[in-house]
């Protein structure tokens, strides 16, 4: 057929012209709600996929966090003896580790979109944020578990007469959600982009997630950080955050609005720098992976 013979018709009524993006920013915001129900369909596979042939099933949603919790108890709070803010160790400990599992979760997960997906990406087409925007969202039904977890540990403690109360901080849980979710997204697509040719960071991520944490208030409180070197922690945009959970919830904390700003507009620069680079490399990651 000559290139004269090639054409399209104007008339036709098409659902969808899929066209390749010119601009640098165009993100495409609506096409990905557009393909909101392929996000829940995405969600409900994970959740089901995830713990399915398993012996007890959903019930690793507690057992994490517990576990965990009372790992922390032993080794940092009885052996280590590091100081918990007069707190009781085990809510102490549990209150950094269900928010930090949804942030290392959302990260780990979504920093494997291209090379998970690649069998998917190369058959079908759908707005590749669909992906990781998923993934975010099921590991959130994992953290409302946690949470109700956490909130019947407090109450246990509370009834037993332990030193915790809830204050006007615990209203901002919604945001720290948020906050923990953006940046666990934005992250997990700069990395996911980065390893369509560098596939060293996969391996990379795992170890690099550990030690994050350690520079993170999980296992000890901010009071706790020699003055010198307290600033490395209030560089960590997860700080604020972890902080204020505590301050809402166990009435510890050093909570503060203007930090919480500075999570927030990290926040936004990652997901937007992860966005732009996310969406330029879709373009050819097929290629490279």
């Amino acid at each position: 057929m000559s290139q004269k013979e090639i054409y399209i018709d104007e008339n036709e009524n098409w659902d969808m012209v899929i066209t390749p993006r010119k601009k640098w920013y165009d993100l495409q915001l609506k096409e990905v709600w557009h393909y909101r129900d392929l996000i829940s369909l995405f969600v409900r596979r994970d959740f089901v996929s995830r713990y399915k042939q398993t012996i007890l099933g959903p019930l690793w949603f507690l057992l994490q966090p517990l576990m965990t919790s009372l790992v922390f108890t032993v080794v940092f709070g009885n052996i280590a003896q590091l100081p918990t803010d007069g707190l009781p160790q085990m809510l102490f400990y549990m209150s950094g580790t269900v928010l930090w599992s949804y942030f290392s979760s959302c990260l780990s997960g979504t920093s494997t979109t291209f090379t998970s997906n690649a069998h998917l990406f190369g058959k079908v087409y759908f707005p590749r944020l669909v992906s990781p925007i998923s993934i975010v969202i099921s590991n959130l039904i994992t953290l409302s578990i946690q949470l109700l977890f956490f909130l019947a540990f407090l109450l246990f403690f509370f009834l037993r007469g332990s030193d915790v109360k809830l204050t006007t901080w615990a209203a901002a849980l919604p945001l720290l959600v948020l906050l923990m979710a953006g940046l666990g997204l934005g992250f997990g697509i700069i990395i996911s982009s980065m390893t369509t040719k560098y596939r060293d960071l996969q391996y990379l991520v795992g170890f690099g997630v550990s030690l994050w944490m350690y520079g993170t208030p999980v296992i000890y409180p901010v009071s706790s950080i020699p003055e010198q070197w307290r600033w490395v922690a209030n560089v960590n945009p997860i700080t604020p955050i972890i902080e204020t959970f505590r301050a809402g919830f166990l009435g510890a904390g050093d909570a503060s609005w203007p930090r919480l700003a500075y999570s927030a507009g990290f926040m936004v620069v990652v997901l937007f720098v992860g966005a732009v680079i996310f969406n330029r490399v879709e373009k050819t990651f097929i290629d490279t992976v």
